[in-house]
């Protein structure tokens, strides 16, 4: 049992080094998803302030037409999604696949955030709990310079655990309401150029009327 024990220690104090080197990757990618965000949100400001104005003015008869000739900023996933569903628009299956396919791009545009999210919070845990092992040995045998040094250890893989996914969270959040926002503007222009292509329904009954009344004085 000693020797199991011993074993489980050695394993879970080796993989201190791992953790806190993976914690300092995530670290530094987090840095730089953050700056990434901004730079997106900043741009997002400028799509949105121009694509606004466009989509008040939006119908069935100009839908097409006004696109192709807008001279929106460039937003990366709207430009091609936007484009098939122009190209293809008569085909129901071509503009859903289109807007699956966003759908799909906007998920793994979340990907390294909701990975940040979760592991960042997992392995700080994680690097709290190995050097607590050495910090109660170090205690029980009256090294307390030891003992502070491992809960040091500790302390500091907590904090930058955290960070790591309270970035991860904030930007998925963020990322989030944006791709939600723009998958509703891209449903909008679907259903116009749907309206467009669709074939003219069967009148009402007025107009079935003044047919029969135009017939009846044809006849006479």
């Amino acid at each position: 049992m000693e020797l199991l024990t011993r074993a489980l220690y050695l394993l879970s104090t080796g993989l201190l080094v791992p953790v806190i080197v993976l914690l300092l990757i995530l670290f530094a990618r987090s840095l730089l998803l953050a700056g990434r965000t901004y730079g997106a949100w900043l741009s997002r400001l400028r799509f949105r302030s121009a694509l606004r104005p466009l989509l008040d003015r939006l119908d069935r008869n100009n839908v097409e037409t006004l696109l192709r000739e807008a001279d929106l900023p460039v937003e990366p996933r709207w430009k091609p999604a936007i484009g098939r569903l122009l190209d293809h628009g008569r085909s129901a299956a071509q503009r859903e696949k289109a807007l699956a396919d966003f759908e799909t791009a906007c998920e793994e545009d979340l990907a390294a955030a909701r990975s940040m999210a979760r592991l960042g919070p997992m392995l700080g845990l994680m690097g709290t709990l190995i050097p607590m092992g050495p910090a109660l040995v170090g205690l029980a045998a009256g090294d307390i310079a030891a003992m502070a040094e491992n809960l040091q250890v500790a302390f500091s893989t907590t904090v930058v655990g955290l960070f790591v996914g309270a970035i991860g969270f904030a930007v998925q959040q963020a990322k989030q309401r944006w791709h939600t926002e723009a998958l509703g503007d891209l449903e909008f222009v679907s259903g116009l150029i749907g309206e467009r292509t669709a074939k003219p329904e069967t009148g009402g009954p007025d107009d079935r009327q003044e047919t029969a009344a135009e017939n009846r004085r044809s006849a006479s």
